[in-house]
């Protein structure tokens, strides 16, 4: 074999490793197929002590293996940091492309995290949200706090429809969060089944739901705000007017029924989160 050969050899198996690993320096290509794991589910107190009094012992549940996919704005960092969720149907291709360019573009590392490739799950749109996603959320947290060119001490998490759900349990006082070593800094959830949370949250939260949503309806968001204890962290309600359910979602122009729900594109809407997105972001980062 040539020189020019061997030598190509080892690019081309040293490109492989970047995009398996995504931990090689200088600027990372957009959405960068990365792999990481799921946090490890830990026993509560209580169950820990129920466990004891019947002489068993509870061990930590390993992670899930998952797949994600890594932007980063160009320069060495450190870099703010935003994990993403999917909603029920799914990582696509759009979503992935328009949340990884759009935030990106604001000056943050973007991982996107894919909840269902490796656990076989095709959609959960027809089902109870699985909790094991807000272990996805952690172990996002966790890969990203270990990789060089980014700020652990500045990470959010932000979700859309189901994986907003996601969120807002996953920042809810006192719950997993309080399991975990790593906090996420402040956390955005789009259309969010607001009527299982309880309004406490650990860290700043901003939701972001349209006047309109049958499915996730603001009014329970609106209910949830007017319950809230006040402990906890300060959380923000935008509802948009005219705009339903996936108001971000430029395949949705037109509309459409979706399990019963409609679903559809609103530009005033979408272009006003952005803009009440990366002004959270950017205060809750400090600047």
């Amino acid at each position: 074999m040539s020189k020019f050969l061997r030598l190509l050899r080892r690019a081309g198996s040293a490109v492989c490793f970047c995009l398996v690993g995504g931990l090689c320096g200088g600027q990372a290509s957009a959405d960068q197929p990365v792999r990481l794991e799921s946090a490890a589910v830990q026993p509560t107190p209580f169950q820990r002590r129920i466990a004891q009094q019947n002489g068993q012992v509870l061990k930590t549940v390993p992670g899930t293996p998952l797949n994600g996919y890594l932007t980063r704005p160009p320069g060495e960092g450190p870099f703010p940091a935003v994990v993403v969720l999917h909603g029920c149907t799914g990582l696509s291709s759009s979503a992935r492309k328009s949340w990884s360019e759009l935030l990106s573009s604001w000056g943050y590392v973007v991982l996107m995290v894919d909840s269902f490739s490796t656990r076989g799950i095709r959609e959960t749109c027809d089902r109870v949200m699985p909790a094991d996603r807000v272990y996805d959320a952690y172990g996002a947290l966790a890969f990203l706090s270990e990789q060089k060119f980014v700020d652990p001490r500045r990470i959010a998490l932000l979700g859309s429809s189901a994986g907003g759900s996601t969120t807002l349990e996953a920042v809810r006082l006192g719950g997993a969060e309080k399991l975990m070593e790593r906090k996420f800094k402040a956390a955005v959830a789009y259309y969010p089944n607001c009527s299982a949370a309880n309004g406490d949250m650990a860290v700043p939260t901003l939701i972001l739901i349209g006047e309109l949503d049958d499915w996730t309806p603001a009014k329970k968001c609106q209910e949830m705000m007017a319950r809230r204890s006040g402990k906890g962290s300060p959380v923000q309600l935008d509802v948009y007017p005219g705009a339903r359910h996936a108001f971000t979602a430029p395949g949705n122009k037109i509309g459409a029924e979706d399990y019963g729900h409609r679903v559809e594109y609103n530009a005033a809407a979408t272009e006003r989160s952005e803009k009440d997105a990366r002004v959270f972001l950017k205060q809750a980062f400090g600047g």
